[in-house]
């Protein structure tokens, strides 16, 4: 695959109204990323104002989290359909936060992620291991895991629809990043676990890099066989920083 993904995946719970204001007008205004597809991901909140911004152009928009429930009595959830209210293109399923703060097992995301297919919305499936898994040299074993418990819920006439992010924990928010070659040798993993099961969906398949991508690394990082894009951290809040990392993609 030769054309890049570049999602906007971690203004998690930061942003206000003003703030993103700049941000999506600026993403608006910048002309020169046709040869790359870029999404915003933004808390639920901010969704209104996103569409109201990127409608007009080639960058598409979506969700952080989804329900897992259709609907019902779960005060404070939003369920996939309420996303397609919004025509929300992507929706993060599992990102290490998830996890970790609230205890979402491999089981849910795999559940999230056939919710958000069953309207029409594409999952990107967030995969990682923490520093102390690495360490213990059980990288693969834990993203397998992570992998089939999705593959479990979508069944496999749906792999082609998904989009992988390898997000290491032990990258996110620490400043610290996987070399080239070590997110290339996860990502090539993935891709050939995925091509047991389909070889035409291994080879369309996106799979995205999160974890401090920064202007600074992410040529290298690009550059990589088996690295299709980013799904960006902290960068993402600063416009020159993303759109810099968007051209580098390119």
């Amino acid at each position: 695959m030769n054309r890049k993904q570049l999602v906007v995946g971690n203004w998690k719970m930061n942003g206000s109204l003003s703030d993103n204001e700049a941000l999506l007008v600026g993403l608006s205004a910048a002309d020169d990323l046709s040869g790359l597809d870029v999404s915003v991901c933004v808390p639920y909140l901010y969704l209104a104002q996103t569409r109201e911004h990127l409608a007009a152009g080639n960058i598409s928009w979506g969700g952080q989290n989804v329900s897992e429930h259709d609907a019902g009595a779960y005060t404070g959830e939003i369920s996939g359909s309420m996303l397609a209210d919004f025509e929300v293109s992507f929706g993060l399923v599992g990102h290490s936060e998830r996890r970790s703060f609230y205890a979402e097992t491999n089981e849910l995301v795999g559940i999230k992620a056939r919710k958000l297919l069953s309207v029409g919305i594409t999952p990107i499936v967030c995969v990682g291991e923490t520093l102390k898994q690495r360490e213990a040299e059980e990288t693969f074993g834990i993203i397998s895991a992570q992998l089939e418990a999705v593959i479990e819920q979508i069944g496999l006439e749906n792999l082609g629809r998904l989009v992988l992010a390898y997000e290491p924990v032990w990258a996110i928010g620490t400043g610290l990043t996987a070399s080239p070659e070590q997110a290339q040798e996860v990502h090539e993993y993935l891709r050939e676990q995925v091509a047991l099961l389909d070889e035409a969906a291994a080879s369309s398949l996106r799979i995205l890099y999160g974890g401090s991508v920064k202007p600074d690394n992410a040529e290298k990082l690009f550059r990589q066989a088996d690295v299709d894009g980013g799904l960006i951290g902290g960068a993402s809040l600063n416009l020159i920083d993303f759109l810099t990392i968007c051209r580098l993609a390119i």
